[in-house]
């Protein structure tokens, strides 16, 4: 007897497939852009910071054994997102050696001893470095949790390459310097042209906040404006669905195409020309609310019988075999109507826990609203600028711009890289509110940006190239990710600079003086400076 049964069946709500030549040609792509992107770091550190550079490159060789090592003792099987999550991570790993290696410079260029300076830069860079690497954390956390299937392994391969890169940065390449050290070596951090690059840079970044936010605020406005006229293109992921890539082997056009597969299908379809040969990605809702163990078989039947009144002569045999030499599909995918309704509201929900998570991190390590607001409202900037490349691009470019899973990482990915600058200058000016008492609080903003300013170039530009290297060498499928990512380092540099420190100024109606906020005054100042100068004399 069976009791509670409840005469309920199975149905395929999602489902994907991907031919073997075109996923092996993905990871073939991504694969060489992962060992440019590692070649290239290696390079940049070594001319750039000197025998120092080389410490960094051990660190960075040891850091892709472990990632790769963790990642197989997990079982975490590596897909297109989870290899672009590599290659990002070894650019992040390169982030807390410039921290630390920048530090170091900065103890030198104050007079003290190598092996002092050493120990004093790895001792100030910890605070920074962890601060910046919980707030990614946190959102890769994020992405794990709401994420679904690629999109959770990308979530995942980014918690363990930050937590590798920490670990192979802060206590491998500290155990290898002092190593060296040890042995009576010496070590240099610059070579003569590298070593006064932007020390001693004084710009009043501060002072030109006002039209920082008129440039981003008409940006955002046209992608208001386009939203409107032109909304999204949204992917099968938020539609629901079904999607093929479908390889020709002889030469069409969207034209030739378009008339032929509406008239199947019965309805609008959505073609597009995407990288890998005379290849066409084409989504049509045909049936997407029926289930059955034959529905998709009746949809690529439909789609098979379009490309025929299109003029292209295959069988139906061979165009379903994804290893077909003629004309055939190379990679398909099926969501459910149901399923994109919750991949639509989880990735809304993601990005909420993602920003609020953010803010209580931020104002619990720097005790003051205004930092966190600061923080958040200019990760809103970048956000809302990233999609406006999305809203007023797709369609009039050669790759695709579809939202969908991966895009939704993508802008997760650049909270996560941009909070990560913003807590650096963060954390300076933190530390130089209870080091110059009396200064006008823009003062103490300018100073500790121009400061930080090397590494926020460095590290951003080292990030930026890699992610290029992925948006040329990589496949297809990821340059839509790869592009919101550069759009999102630009805009989330830019931000962290003009937009996230100077609302802390605009929201802070005190001066500071020795770390606590008291009313500013214009006397303030003068009778601060009086002891200072004092001391200075006795001194």
């Amino acid at each position: 007897m069976k009791v509670g049964k409840l005469p309920a069946g199975t149905h395929i709500v999602q489902e994907g497939q991907v031919g073997p030549s075109l996923g092996a040609d993905n990871i073939n792509k991504s694969l060489i852009t992962m060992l440019l992107s590692v070649v290239f770091l290696c390079l940049f550190m070594v001319s750039y910071y000197n025998r120092g550079g080389w410490v960094s490159v051990v660190a960075l060789l040891a850091n892709i054994f472990f990632i790769l090592g963790t990642l197989a003792s997990l079982g975490t099987v590596l897909t297109l997102p989870g290899i672009a999550g590599i290659v990002l991570t070894l650019a992040a790993a390169v982030d807390a050696n410039v921290i630390i290696y920048e530090r170091i410079r900065e103890e030198l260029r104050n007079g003290l001893p190598m092996a002092k300076a050493i120990s004093t830069g790895f001792t100030r860079a910890l605070t920074a470095i962890i601060d910046a690497n919980v707030t990614t954390l946190l959102v890769a956390a994020v992405l794990v949790y709401f994420g679904l299937g690629p999109i959770k392994g990308f979530g995942t391969v980014l918690i363990v390459g930050i937590l590798c890169s920490l670990f192979t940065a802060v206590l491998v390449g500290r155990y290898i310097t002092e190593w060296w050290l040890d042995k009576g070596r010496t070590l240099s951090y610059s070579f003569p042209w590298s070593e006064k690059w932007l020390v001693g840079f004084h710009y009043d970044w501060i002072g030109k906040r006002k039209y920082a936010y008129m440039f981003s605020l008409a940006i955002i406005l046209v992608g208001v404006v386009s939203y409107f006229q032109r909304g999204f293109e949204l992917g099968v992921d938020f539609k629901g669905g079904y999607s093929f890539n479908v390889q020709f082997d002889r030469p069409v056009t969207v034209d030739q195409l378009g008339p032929a597969l509406s008239t199947a299908f019965g309805s609008n379809t959505i073609i597009k020309t995407v990288s890998g040969g005379n290849t066409f990605n084409i989504t049509t809702p045909y049936l997407i609310n029926e289930t059955g163990p034959d529905v998709m078989e009746r949809v690529i039947a439909k789609l098979h019988e379009g490309v025929k009144a299109a003029g292209v002569d295959v069988d139906l045999a061979s165009f379903k075999k994804t290893d077909s030499s003629g004309t055939h599909i190379s990679a398909s995918s099926q969501v459910s109507a149901t399923v994109a309704d919750d991949i639509r509201n989880s990735s809304f929900l993601s990005a909420a826990w993602a920003l609020s998570l953010v803010f209580l991190f931020l104002l619990i390590r720097f005790r003051r609203w205004q930092f966190s607001l600061g923080a958040v409202l200019a990760l809103f900037h970048d956000v809302l600028i990233t999609l406006t490349f999305f809203t007023l691009l797709h369609g009039r470019v050669w790759f695709s711009l579809e939202i969908d899973q991966a895009i939704i990482a993508c802008i997760l990915t650049v909270i996560g890289f941009s909070v990560n600058d913003t807590v650096i200058v963060y954390d300076r000016i933190r530390e130089f509110m209870g080091v110059f008492s009396g200064r006008r609080k823009e003062d103490v903003f300018n100073m500790a940006i121009n400061t930080t300013l090397s590494r926020t170039l460095i590290t951003s530009g080292t990030v930026f190239l890699v992610v290029l290297l992925l948006f040329i060498f990589g496949g297809g499928a990821i340059k839509g990710f790869a592009f919101g990512m550069l759009a999102g380092i630009l805009f989330g540099t830019y931000s962290s600079i003009f937009v996230a420190s100077a609302l802390v100024v605009d929201f802070t109606k005190e001066d500071f003086i020795h770390g606590k906020a008291v009313t500013a005054k214009p006397e303030v100042e003068a009778d601060a400076e009086k002891p200072a100068k004092t001391k200075k004399a006795k001194a």
